[in-house]
């Protein structure tokens, strides 16, 4: 049989067995947060790559061929930025009309350009129209932001929190949907899948569009071994770093763990081979590896309630991207411009990223004239008797109840004992709750993930 990914594929493609584990995979799994490449958790195991044409053989094991169609390059075509915003527009508004037309769509919110983009495209349409938003238990609130778009939009919307100790119920059923490739704090979207059942017809959601509509902040003649270092403080996670060297020696493979994931990178920089832009080969490096791998994981959490529809990974959206040049794209330009064309009104709220400022006056978003608003939110910060829940982490492993439901997990697991060392798990537990929570909590995070994982498996 044949099968064909797309650029940015919304799932990955596993073929082969089951057998013996990968545990150099497993570790850049604990580096990073995702598994890279064509890795997977066993050694047998491939997942497909994207943008690529392949023959399966009969038991779907194995490919007998694979023929890449796509590669990222970097070919822009000189015309005037206002032309470039044109035709971002007809593009996106042509891609949402031919995901959702006729459907009832179920539109995530928040403070950032993404959603706020898809926003406008949407109302420009007339489409039919389900807004919601987070808000953290005591802490961060996407809500505000979220009614204030509906408000101004005309779509109905609701708010959800997201509550302390929600995981522990729904871990392994999030374990089936993701398979353990994904750690399990990021999609807060799995407290409220019943609730999503009842909004519509289809989601339409803005991912990637932050990555592809903006540059990666380097000079374009960056070296490859400066790309190198730029990838690796973007993918490795805090306490990652440390955690895949422990497993690394644990484990006893040759070498060392950072200077094979380095090589590793340079080896995939190399294979895309931009050399006309540094950032528009990071780029494409995120959206081969990080993408599809990270990203679209937690994806299954969204589908598992309705349909998903992602423009910004429409295989058209990504031709685009190549022929716009650098200059155009830095800086969130053509999206911000794209919201002012079509609707003033949502320009003017508050872009969470420049708060307190908005699409037309964030270049103010600097010393003397934001000095009054982070001096009141200093003040704010140490009058609040409360902490401020910033991540879902905290709502999920901080706590008494929420404490014994993980250590069940990371020391009470059979199955875990002949995965991990438990001299490793008690190192970085005792790190998270006695030295520094934010750093380690991804470490602990990985580990409850690779226990769940030792478990299903």
């Amino acid at each position: 049989m044949t099968f064909k990914t797309p650029i940015i594929p919304l799932k990955q493609t596993i073929i082969g067995e089951a057998k013996t584990l990968d545990l150099e995979a497993i570790c850049v799994f604990a580096a990073t947060g995702f598994f890279l490449d064509r890795d997977s958790y066993y050694k047998e195991q491939q997942v497909l790559r994207p943008a690529t044409r392949y023959r399966l053989d009969d038991s779907k094991a194995s490919f007998l061929e694979a023929n890449p169609y796509f590669k990222w390059h970097y070919s822009p075509k000189e015309r005037p930025f206002e032309q470039v915003v044109d035709e971002f527009a007809t593009l996106f508004e042509t891609i949402i009309q031919e995901q959702s037309q006729g459907k009832k769509v179920i539109l995530p919110l928040s403070g950032g350009l993404d959603s706020r983009t898809q926003a406008v495209a949407l109302k420009h349409l007339g489409m039919d129209v389900q807004a919601f938003s987070y808000a953290f238990d005591g802490g961060h609130d996407e809500t505000r932001y979220g009614k204030q778009m509906s408000k101004i939009c005309g779509f109905p919307f609701q708010a959800f929190q997201v509550t302390k100790g929600y995981l522990w119920d729904s871990i392994e059923s999030l374990s089936d949907l993701n398979h353990c490739y994904s750690e399990f704090t990021h999609p807060r979207q799995m407290a409220f899948l019943d609730c999503y059942r009842h909004m519509g017809d289809i989601f339409n959601l803005g991912h990637w569009g932050d990555v592809l509509f903006d540059d990666m902040g380097v000079p374009d003649d960056l070296s490859l071994e400066g790309q190198v270092q730029v990838i690796l403080k973007k993918i490795v996670k805090k306490g990652g770093m440390a955690l895949a060297s422990s497993l690394w020696k644990s484990w006893g493979l040759d070498g060392d763990f950072e200077s094979c994931l380095q090589a590793r990178i340079s080896a995939l920089l190399q294979e895309i081979d931009i050399p006309e832009s540094a950032n528009a080969q990071i780029r494409a490096f995120k959206s081969m590896f990080w993408a599809p791998r990270w990203t679209s994981v937690n994806l299954s959490v969204f589908e598992a309630a309705k349909p998903i529809a992602l423009p910004y990974y429409d295989n058209r959206m990504c031709e685009f991207i190549c022929s716009v040049p650098e200059r155009y794209l830095a800086g969130r330009q053509i999206q911000i411009a794209y919201i002012k064309k079509r609707m003033p009104a949502l320009a003017k709220l508050t872009w969470e990223a420049q708060r307190p400022f908005n699409l037309y006056t964030y270049s103010y978003n600097k010393m003397p004239w934001n000095l009054p608003y982070r001096l009141v939110n200093k003040i704010k910060r140490l009058t609040n008797s409360q902490p401020y829940i910033q991540r879902n982490w905290e709502l999920q492993f901080l706590g008494g109840s929420n404490d014994q439901a993980l250590k069940n997990w990371l020391f009470k697991s059979p199955s875990f004992d002949t995965l991990v060392e438990k001299e490793v798990r008690e190192r970085f537990y005792r790190l998270f709750k006695e030295e520094n929570a934010v750093f380690y909590s991804h470490p602990v995070s990985i580990l409850l993930t690779l226990s769940v994982f030792s478990k299903k498996s």
